[in-house]
């Protein structure tokens, strides 16, 4: 069962020739049975000529080539073409030149260089072709050939709109793929600029500190060990996100961030001197998701502003674990000193927005009335990442 399953895939696999050669010779075949003898095209009604030596190479110009028709189109239909004339000259009317009109619709879909050249050829050969049969007594006249040219206009025109399909299809498939690349380099921009600001920040804010404890040996010693922790954190998230760029990556990664990650963020903010009240309530959803992700960058990106802005200010941060949606408040007041931190571009915020946006949250960051900042998000839960 599984063989017969991967048969399409190999299939697609073959070379063209190899796909369209069975067309080519089911027309052969059809040509040469008995009860189909006489039943094919008959331009110009001529009369009937017995079949003869000729007409093995006539059906083998008319049918063969089409194990070409989609590497060399031009090529097929010139020889099919060249079949269909002797036929019709020397009025053999096989079933092998409807052939033509599989050739025209594949130039009309394959060709791609010098197309208006192929229409004018052929539009040449034919009038040679009708003018030819009309010496030969052909009863067709004007409108009897006029409407089987349409009829061969039509076949070129039905390749032609399949081509054009085609070229679409590629098009809308390149920009989705350009969409896709460019939505995936955003969300590593994304992780990066959260990773790597919110630990600097905290080995930044650590390492000014650690300034003015040169007379205090063990609590010196515990801000470098913390300088260090805090380094190493930053490498291993740093080598996670890097691993995303190699294509063999494990799409399913157990350290992506999540709400039972929080407190761990929490205790590394304390650690960078931070004063922060941690209350969560509800109980979080079962299976790390989208809205966990959220969650936790949101409280990273609070705390990281919350480090530079305002070290040393008491932060509160506040999680609600509702039916259907996490609620993230945090707040800090305005009292601390931003000093020897570094500054911000603004595209953290930015960012959070889009995130909660996209999951059909709100979010909203601005300054209190009495001083400090307030971030708020509303999280809808039920989007597995």
């Amino acid at each position: 069962m599984i063989q017969l399953r991967r048969l399409p895939d190999r299939w697609r696999r073959l070379p063209t020739t190899v796909r369209d050669l069975p067309l080519a010779l089911a027309f052969a075949l059809l040509a040469v049975v008995p009860a189909l003898e006489r039943h094919g095209t008959q331009l110009g009604d001529l009369p009937a000529r017995p079949y003869d030596t000729l007409t093995a190479v006539v059906i083998a110009l008319e049918c063969l080539p089409l194990a070409v028709r989609r590497r060399w189109p031009a090529v097929c239909l010139a020889l099919v073409s060249l079949g269909f004339v002797v036929d019709q000259v020397r009025s053999y009317h096989t079933v092998a030149g409807a052939g033509l009109a599989v050739a025209l619709v594949s130039a009309g879909a394959y060709a791609e260089q010098r197309r208006w050249a192929v229409v004018g050829l052929g539009s040449a050969a034919y009038l040679l072709l009708a003018i030819a049969l009309d010496r030969l007594g052909s009863g067709e006249g004007v409108v009897g050939f006029t409407t089987f040219y349409l009829l061969l206009a039509s076949a070129w025109g039905i390749g032609a709109w399949l081509r054009q399909n085609r070229t679409a299809e590629a098009e809308r498939r390149r920009q989705v793929e350009e969409v896709t690349r460019a939505a995936e380099r955003t969300r590593i921009a994304r992780e990066l600029h959260d990773v790597v600001t919110h630990h600097v920040t905290a080995m930044v804010v650590q390492a000014e500190a650690a300034r003015y404890l040169t007379g205090a040996p063990d609590r010196l010693d515990q801000t470098l060990t913390a300088i260090t922790d805090t380094g190493r954190r930053a490498v291993g998230d740093l080598r996670q996100l890097l691993d995303l760029l190699n294509p063999d990556h494990r799409t399913d990664d157990p350290r992506t961030p999540s709400a039972g990650d929080l407190g761990t963020l929490v205790a590394q903010t304390r650690q960078a001197g931070q004063p922060v009240e941690f209350v969560q309530d509800g109980t979080p959803p079962a299976a790390t998701g989208s809205t966990e992700v959220t969650a936790y960058r949101v409280v990273q990106e609070a705390l990281t502003n919350a480090l530079k802005h305002a070290h040393g200010s008491r932060t509160r941060v506040h999680i609600h674990h509702g039916q259907g949606q996490t609620t993230v408040e945090i707040s800090t007041d305005g009292s601390g000193s931003g000093s020897g931190s570094p500054g911000g571009s603004g595209r953290g915020l930015a960012g959070l927005r889009e995130r909660v946006t996209v999951l059909g949250g709100d979010f909203s960051a601005s300054a209190q009335a009495g001083g400090g900042f307030l971030v708020r998000a509303r999280i809808p839960a039920g989007n597995p990442s």
